[in-house]
């Protein structure tokens, strides 16, 4: 934990923009993992969507398909991108 320099309230990380906004186009409309997996092939050399799901910021409702399985934020994720 990251302690700021008066000692009150732990720091919270800070994400890359590009994290912020995967999250906002989480929160926008209901997301499929199919719609998930465009965005990752959209910047294969970035790891946006996969650290994410590390960070516990989005996670995954299984479905019978890609289309059918729904990405939701995490309440993490929900506060990460209230507080931009």
């Amino acid at each position: 934990m990251v302690l700021p320099p008066d000692g009150d309230q732990p720091m919270q990380p800070t994400l890359h923009p590009l994290t912020l906004q995967f999250l906002a186009w989480v929160a926008e409309a209901e997301r499929s993992y199919a719609d998930a997996e465009a965005w990752r092939k959209s910047c294969p050399h970035l790891s946006i969507w996969e650290d994410a799901i590390s960070a516990g910021l989005i996670r995954f409702a299984s479905g019978a398909s890609m289309q059918q399985s729904k990405l939701f934020l995490t309440p993490r994720g929900r506060a990460a991108l209230d507080r931009r």
